[in-house]
């Protein structure tokens, strides 16, 4: 790439890491690709672009720039499979799909406070109890009461790290599922 070309992105300098351009120019090409096919022949789903991980570099591509492009794609992904599953099988099948999804949540959330995810173990790190509560206590708001929570806000969240925290994965699959849900209902 010359100086000449236009970057889809800024790059890092100095010491800070970016993503891999190659690798993200990359998944940009082939989610491109995914969405100009039809719904059903797609071989990306919403999904796949939430769990999409790029390797860090020297100058590679700024993080959160990237990953504001990454949650658009996700939502035109995501409103995609919600117009197609709705002439599927209709509306009443997505409602209570995502109702039965929103309840699974729910019922995990109002578990105890420092109760809700297993434990990471007393000699591994996980996320902090305390700080995993308190978004948990903002998703049940939102899912009860309809409380404001985007899914920007809940897909940029980030937890610091202690001794027999919450398991990172249990935690991050909720979250994914909350994202599932909120694009769900639009």
């Amino acid at each position: 790439m010359t100086d000449t070309d236009v970057r889809p992105f800024p790059r890092t300098t100095g010491r800070t890491k970016g993503y891999d351009p190659e690798a993200v120019d990359a998944f940009l090409a082939q989610a491109r690709e995914a969405f100009e096919a039809s719904a059903s022949e797609a071989p990306l789903r919403s999904a796949d672009v939430r769990q999409t991980a790029f390797p860090l570099v020297q100058q590679g591509y700024q993080v959160a720039a990237v990953d504001s492009a990454l949650g658009r794609i996700e939502d035109a992904f995501a409103a995609r499979e919600r117009e197609s599953a709705l002439s599927q099988a209709g509306a009443r099948a997505w409602v209570s799909a995502s109702r039965r999804l929103a309840q699974e949540i729910l019922d995990r959330l109002s578990r105890e406070p420092r109760q809700r995810f297993r434990r990471a173990g007393y000699l591994h790190f996980g996320y902090r109890i305390d700080e995993v509560d308190i978004v948990a206590d903002r998703i049940a708001g939102y899912l009860e009461s309809g409380e404001p929570l985007t899914a920007e806000q809940v897909r940029t969240v980030a937890f610091r790290m202690q001794r027999n925290g919450y398991d990172e994965a249990q935690v991050d699959a909720v979250l994914d599922a909350v994202v599932e849900v909120m694009l769900a209902v639009g």
